[in-house]
């Protein structure tokens, strides 16, 4: 492992997301007067502005307050993958939930790949939408039998599902679970039409106001740190990790975080398709349109890692270095990060925010796939307000019990991981003795005057210090070279070297600190 003191190499391509470098710039303005609405949603990402929109469709009247800018946070830097395919999920969901809840996961996740088909053609929305195969494959010849089981619940779930052992993939695999019919798209331009049309229907934006308190109650009130106010009938926590945890959903939920690289590559050298494999610490690849010279850009994904726990410029010249091995691309043009978090019973977590809720919902848990997953959230949240839930509700219902139970090796791994870090790193050796042994660039967790301190030197040799606790739940962050942020290892919240939150569930800064 490289010493995150030192000064970290340099990375190829730009450092940045493709969907924000392509997408228009948002400034609305931000909550200073206090407003009263139907409903209130928490965070504009996909799920938060798909709730939004489909309870404005219904008559009520709603407000998105972001922290920072809509449809920029994990939404703004996934992969956009458009499927209900999702990897080894129908086989493992029959095997402990039964075929029934296999079903409903089939049926609402692809009514979300084809409800944004069919808004974005209502909506006259240029998303770059593309149908295309979603393909989950493997390279060990001892997988073949899980794939044709995942293949066959699949199919049983009402998919397009078949086994296959050839794709079209520039390399060899031994088996895989082709799935036709899915999407991909263009996240950010799907939502910044949404959002537009949401505004044209009465729909209300706040960026750059962090919703810091939430007051139940009839009506319940949302407070940001500047101090505003919005009073509405109902509330949705949609900010990714939920900010607003009053179920302990943290318990239930693992953040992960996965790199992108992404290269241009001729059209007919182009893969046809979405793969991803669990193989490799995980490989997703598909391709984007450029228009202006009609080539495509190959997105790759991949390298897992616990934020905090990973070494990033490792990670991504690995990632990089098997993109140039097995696709004929040119000089890589971007690279950054997804987060997202896992549950541990395999299901997102979409329905009332705790135990006798009456008007606080949550959408959180999306496991990777929050494009299909945050437009199914979105709907079923506006059907609950409406009190007509899906068949599905109970299925994603997250004061589920059974299905817990059911999973509590996962649960109680997640939770002795939790533990680890937060003793293990108060007693672990910091990575550097002293303030001096940061190089420019560098960053470490050091003790000053007897406290630990997060220690950022800029390239101009310049010291940020702060808080080396997240204000979360107090455990020690760990320095992230790759992009420059200090990031939480127990529920992923990640902020700048100047203590300010970057994500969640984190709402308030690290405190700065004084080297003197």
């Amino acid at each position: 492992m490289t010493n995150p003191a030192a000064s970290p190499p340099v990375l190829p391509g730009a450092d940045e997301s493709y969907w924000m470098h392509t997408g228009d710039t948002t400034r609305f303005a931000p909550l200073t007067d206090a407003v009263t609405v139907d409903v209130v949603v928490i965070g504009g990402g996909i799920a938060g502005l798909s709730a939004a929109w489909e309870a404005a469709a219904s008559g009520r009247s709603v407000a998105v307050v972001e922290a920072d800018r809509i449809a920029a946070g994990v939404t703004g830097h996934t992969t956009a993958k458009l499927t209900a395919q999702h990897t080894l999920v129908y086989d493992r969901l029959r095997r402990t939930r039964g075929e029934d809840a296999a079903r409903l996961y089939a049926r609402s996740q692809q009514d979300a790949v084809d409800h944004v088909a069919a808004l974005a053609a209502e909506l006259d929305i240029d998303c770059e939408l593309e149908r295309a195969p979603a393909v989950t494959y493997a390279l060990d010849a001892a997988a073949r039998p899980a794939l044709k089981a995942e293949a066959e619940a699949a199919r049983a779930a009402g998919l397009p599902a078949r086994y296959v052992e050839e794709t079209g993939l520039p390399f060899a695999v031994a088996g895989a679970v082709h799935v036709a019919d899915q999407a991909q798209f263009h996240p950010r331009k799907y939502l910044l039409g949404l959002a537009a049309a949401f505004v044209a229907r009465g729909g209300r934006i706040y960026e750059r106001s962090r919703v810091t308190v939430l007051h139940e109650g009839e009506p319940c009130r949302v407070r940001t740190e500047s101090g505003a106010e919005v009073t509405a009938r109902d509330v949705i926590v949609a900010t990714g990790y939920p900010v607003f945890d009053r179920a302990l959903l943290f318990t239930r939920l693992s953040p992960r975080r996965e790199l992108v690289v992404a290269a241009p590559i001729a059209a007919d050298a182009a893969p046809h398709g979405m793969y991803i494999t669990e193989d490799e610490n995980k490989r997703s690849v598909r391709t984007a349109p450029l228009p202006e010279d009609g080539r495509r850009l190959l997105i790759v994904t991949g390298e897992s890692f616990t934020p905090g726990a990973g070494d990033t410029h490792r990670r991504f010249l690995r990632l990089d270095a098997w993109m140039r091995e097995h696709f004929p691309v040119g000089a890589t043009a971007f690279r950054w990060a997804a987060q997202d978090n896992d549950p541990t019973d395999t299901v997102a977590l979409v329905g009332r925010l705790r135990p006798g809720a009456r008007h606080t919902y949550v959408a959180t848990g999306f496991g990777g796939w929050g494009m299909s997953g945050g437009v199914m959230a979105g709907r079923l949240l506006a059907a609950l307000l409406d009190g007509t839930p899906p068949q599905w509700a109970g299925l994603y219902d997250p004061l589920r019990v059974l299905p817990v139970l059911k999973e509590a090796p996962a649960l109680l791994g997640h939770q002795a991981d939790v533990a680890q870090h937060f003793v293990g790193d108060r007693l672990r050796t910091a990575p550097a003795e002293t303030v001096e042994d940061i190089a420019p660039g560098g960053g470490a967790v050091v003790r000053v005057n007897g406290k630990r301190c997060a220690v950022h030197r800029d390239a101009d040799g310049a010291l940020h210090a702060v808080s080396a606790r997240c204000t979360h739940l107090g455990c020690v962050v760990a320095y992230n070279p790759a992009e420059t942020t200090w990031e939480c290892p127990c529920h992923g919240s990640r902020f700048g070297v100047d203590g300010a939150v970057l994500q969640g569930p984190a709402v308030r800064p690290l405190e700065p600190r004084d080297l003197d």
